[in-house]
């Protein structure tokens, strides 16, 4: 599909409008073309004394009566015009919308917020201008310009129409070389506009980082080298811009001198009245208009259709994961779910994130995920999710393979924390309940209790009601995983994915939110991802992933008589926890300002200040 025919598409809904507005724009330019004729017939009729003041106020009032017309006519052409080019903005920003929301995270991962929020606001900016006043422009500029032109030659002189017009033959054909010249320039600038909001929007976003790593200065280098390349892009349309409009005038001016220096003569000869060369002086300025208006047009169609193909990239971006036509609902699901031989591999990696896992977990039982960093731990839950695709037969729920599942019916089952708990600027309330069918404020505080987040909530000035800020930026770490843990548990599905979600509360808190999961998801499956092993070590089942293999498999009494990787870990952080206890035991005997460690006799700084004190 190309450019047009996409665009056409959203034209046509409202070409009902069009055609009323294009009719409608049609009469204004007509009626148009009789002013200077009645301005003509007056200037004539006082030359030669012909008018008394009844055929004075007569014409007047025609000219009254043309200016009311044109008035009311200007009114509707832009109610249906302009109102036909916001509506189109406004269905290609929903349709843009939803159908970001069925693409892969994969695109998410390559491609950056700035260039697509560029391409929600400037780009469709420049669309609804190329469809809304360049349409009108060509339109107008094409009916006046033949209108115009009719008048000179049969009203005025044919000559002196055709020796005015030749100066427009340079503008018409410097204009189609002109929006040839200035459509790649109009992309580039909206990359480098692209470019630019996406910079300012990750340093916004990233402020504390920048801070913390006193970074002000580099970012501000950065910012001024990307608007620099914004103000360079800009600087070329520009430029171009400022060579062709003084030209454009220039060639007008033309137009108009030979207008002034043959029509005079003429006027002088008595080949014509003064009244037309006065009627025909206002013809040569109806003319500037289109002229202008072409370029005008020209212009906008540049930039629109540059728009257009930025847009047109987004609705070519097919989804990889969606529901095929195999795909059933299903009439409940209860949570069994079966790896076979699960492997999988990143798009554009070479070597496969998991290998070869299978695994068979019964509904009702907490599987616990355990491993190194980058072992595939989260990859394997965004699989349980269907946010990537995998071979049919790798992952059954309920004995049914992923793939046949409707992704609507497999999510709405699942109840999921992400690693970064992200929280939307709204109330705790709303967000709380985001995935929940109905907003009962009874369901949201047994979420919050079981979540050990509702005595926090309440001791906020205003509850519930508190607004959270960008991303949840006002609440402390736990904060935002406890509540995204009740988020997810007001949800009661039958799957909870927990993906390293109690990584930032203390473990008094770890431990009551464990103690609440257990008795709310009785019956539930459970999955639970940790690199403590004090969070997992009650599950059914726990699984040490290695290079994205399931090294082991078991609980945890079955794991230490191994002696493994899991005992490994178990006495590495087991060694850790009592070091970290014996420090802390030694900051409470031996306080900060007593600097001698245990067994040294050596008086500290203070006491000898003390002593040389007391001797003194």
């Amino acid at each position: 599909m190309n450019s047009f025919q996409f665009i056409w598409q959203y034209i046509r809904r409202y070409k009902f409008r069009y055609i009323a507005g294009i009719i409608t724009l049609f009469f204004v330019d007509f009626f148009n073309i009789f002013i200077p004729k009645v301005t003509g017939a007056i200037t004539d009729g006082l030359t030669a004394s012909a008018l008394d003041m009844a055929g004075v106020k007569r014409l007047l009032l025609t000219l009254f009566l043309l200016g009311s017309a044109l008035a009311l006519g200007r009114f509707f052409w832009r109610f249906f015009l302009f109102g036909a080019s916001r509506r189109i903005e406004r269905n290609l920003r929903d349709d843009m919308f939803a159908h970001l929301e069925t693409l892969d995270v994969e695109y998410y991962n390559e491609h950056k917020t700035g260039d697509l929020m560029t391409r929600f606001t400037s780009d469709l900016n420049m669309i609804r201008m190329a469809i809304g006043p360049a349409v009108i422009s060509v339109f107008d500029a094409t009916v006046m310009t033949v209108m115009v032109i009719v008048q000179m030659m049969f009203y005025v002189n044919i000559r002196l129409t055709l020796l005015a017009l030749i100066p427009m033959i340079f503008i018409c054909v410097g204009e189609i070389y002109y929006g040839k010249v200035m459509h790649p320039k109009y992309k580039e600038r909206q990359e480098a506009v692209s470019d630019l909001t996406d910079y300012v929007q990750e340093s916004f976003s990233g402020v504390r980082v920048i801070k913390a790593f006193v970074q002000e200065r580099a970012q501000m280098y950065g910012f001024l080298k990307a608007n620099q390349n914004t103000m360079d892009k800009n600087l070329n349309v520009v430029r171009l811009q400022s060579i062709v409009m003084p030209l454009l005038d220039v060639i007008i001016g033309c137009s108009s001198l030979i207008t002034l220096i043959y029509g005079g003569y003429l006027a002088l000869i008595g080949e014509i009245t003064l009244g037309r060369f006065v009627a025909f002086n206002q013809y040569i300025n109806m003319l500037v208009w289109p002229m202008l208006a072409c370029g005008d047009s020209i212009n906008m169609f540049s930039q629109g259709s540059a728009s257009i193909r930025r847009v047109q990239e987004v609705f070519e971006e097919k989804p990889a994961v969606r529901d095929t036509e195999k795909a059933v609902s299903p009439s409940d699901i209860k949570g069994d779910i079966t790896l076979s031989h699960l492997t999988f591999i990143h798009r554009g990696h070479s070597e496969p994130t998991l290998k070869d896992i299978s695994l068979e977990i019964k509904a009702g039982t907490t599987l616990a995920i355990i491993g190194r960093t980058g072992n595939g731990k989260s990859t394997m839950v965004n699989l349980l999710l269907h946010l990537y695709n995998t071979k049919p037969g790798m992952i059954l729920i309920d004995g049914r393979d992923i793939n046949t599942i409707p992704l609507k019916d497999l999510r709405e089952h699942i109840a999921y924390v992400p690693q970064d708990n992200f929280l939307f600027s709204d109330t705790l309330k709303s967000n709380i309940s985001f995935g929940a069918q109905e907003s009962d404020m009874d369901a949201i505080v047994q979420a919050a209790r079981a979540s050990c987040i509702h005595e926090n909530i309440i001791s906020f000035p205003d509850g519930y009601e508190t607004m959270v800020g960008e991303r949840g930026v006002t609440l402390s770490g736990g904060q935002k995983q406890r509540s995204s843990i009740a988020r997810a548990l007001i949800k009661d599905a039958p799957i909870l994915i927990l993906d390293d979600a109690l990584s930032a509360v203390d473990t008094d808190t770890e431990e009551q939110i464990l103690k609440n999961l257990k008795e709310n998801r009785r019956g539930k499956t459970t999955i639970l991802i940790a690199h403590r092993i004090s969070t997992i070590q009650n599950a059914d089942i726990i699984m040490v992933l290695e290079n994205g293999e399931a090294k082991e498999v078991g609980n945890h009494d079955s794991l230490m008589a191994l002696n493994g990787i899991y005992k490994s870990m178990f006495e590495k952080q087991q060694l850790e926890a009592a070091i970290g206890e014996k420090r802390a035991a030694l900051h409470t005997d031996f306080p900060e300002n007593d600097t001698n460690p245990p067994g040294d006799n050596t008086p500290s700084p203070k006491n000898n200040v003390a002593e040389g004190g007391n001797r003194s």
